[in-house]
């Protein structure tokens, strides 16, 4: 049955009865040349690429930043639609970038629509991403079950691929247990300025083996905890009193937790000197930490 509610040619509306007038109207919009919807219609991005695909070659499937968008990580500076194809194809879309492929494309179904799944997708989009994001693209495939660190290792080295080269160096550093973007970042951000790399989301237990918390990043050699708290934790009541509760817990158990917030990661220079300085006081020998050029552009900028 025919709805205008989803994207439609103008073929399709012309055999449905639906004027070239009526198509001009305010009832409808056009989101390209020769595809339209319904006006009350959100143009969000499964609409979007819905209405590319009408005009795409059959074999077209989502990729680079837009398979990374429907895979659940979201970065802003990628507003273009991105597909892949086999196919010769000549038109041009505006906003919509149409990449031709040599080796078969192998799709799979995500939100309803063919897509390069996760781990080709990791390649297609190491040379857009800056590192820190490509890592934290990384260990949020990993969390979401999508791939496994070790499929994702091995899928960079098996394959000859435009990026793979830069994916094969940045795969080594995705970790299994991030559990959001984050915390990623402030994992990276303690590493570049050559601070020991903590454990993720490790389990802390006292002295009797009894369950004290899960940390994000935890050094635990020197009894130190990093946590990243985002704003749901200032928002949500009883989400900030278990934070409180459980970190008086670690501190009495001897734990130091240094607690880091978004407002921090907007200027994070001095994120690794508190870690570094809790370390110290818990008996870590090593030097102070350093920022270079690359941690600046990375992190700084």
């Amino acid at each position: 049955m025919f709805d205008v509610h989803r994207p439609f040619t103008t073929a399709q509306a012309r055999a449905a009865g639906i004027s070239r007038a009526s198509l001009s109207g305010p009832r409808f919009r056009s989101l390209f040349h020769g595809v339209h919807v319904a006006a009350d219609v959100e143009l969000d991005l499964l609409t979007r690429i819905e209405g590319a695909r009408l005009v795409l070659p059959r074999d077209a499937a989502v990729s680079h930043s837009t398979a990374m968008r429907l895979h659940g990580f979201d970065r802003p500076g990628h507003p273009a639609l991105e597909f892949s194809t086999n196919t010769r194809h000549q038109r041009r879309l505006p906003g919509v970038t149409v990449h031709r492929r040599r080796g078969t494309l192998h799709p799979r179904t995500v939100h309803g629509v063919p897509t390069l799944g996760p781990d080709r997708t990791f390649v297609d989009v190491a040379l857009l991403l800056r590192l820190p994001d490509l890592v934290a693209f990384g260990d949020h495939l990993v969390h979401r079950g999508l791939t496994t660190v070790d499929d994702l290792r091995w899928y960079v080295e098996s394959r000859h691929l435009d990026g793979v080269r830069r994916a094969r160096r940045v795969a080594p550093l995705v970790r299994a247990g991030a559990e959001s973007p984050p915390e990623s970042i402030v994992r990276l951000l303690l590493r570049f300025a050559r601070l020991p790399e903590p454990e993720v989301n490790g389990v802390v237990h006292d002295a009797s083996g009894e369950f004290l918390a899960r940390g994000d990043l935890v050094y635990r050699r020197w009894k130190v905890i990093v946590e990243y708290d985002g704003i749901h934790h200032e928002r949500d009541p009883r989400t900030r009193q278990h934070d409180i509760r459980r970190r008086e817990l670690l501190e009495a158990d001897g734990w130091i937790v240094i607690v880091v917030t978004a407002k921090d990661l907007s200027r994070p220079d001095s994120v690794p000197a508190r870690v570094h300085a809790a370390l110290v006081r818990h008996g870590y020998p090593g030097p102070a930490p350093v920022q270079s050029l690359l941690w600046t552009h990375w992190f700084a900028a």
